[in-house]
């Protein structure tokens, strides 16, 4: 029982670390509309896989950049900046 106490705090802080990162506070009427930021994305060179609205404020692009490698991306919805990379 002890054991599965002390795992537990250990669980929670691994699972935070994997989390989408907060992107705005801003209200979604001040969001570039998601078509726009879709076009935007794309005008960059980007493949989209997947382009969606995250429960933390982002947009996300799971897609190709322009040399073809494998791109995860938040953006800030306000202004499209880029907030978390993964390549």
């Amino acid at each position: 029982m002890l054991k599965k106490l002390f795992l537990l705090p250990l669980l929670l802080i691994a699972s935070y670390s994997y989390a989408d990162p907060q992107c705005t506070q801003a209200p979604e009427t001040q969001w570039i509309p998601f078509s726009t930021a879709k076009q935007q994305v794309i005008d960059q060179g980007y493949t989209i896989k997947k382009f969606k609205k995250t429960d933390t404020s982002c947009y996300e692009l799971y897609g190709k950049d322009s040399d073809g490698k494998r791109a995860e991306i938040y953006f800030n919805p306000t202004d499209m900046s880029v907030i978390k990379e993964k390549r």
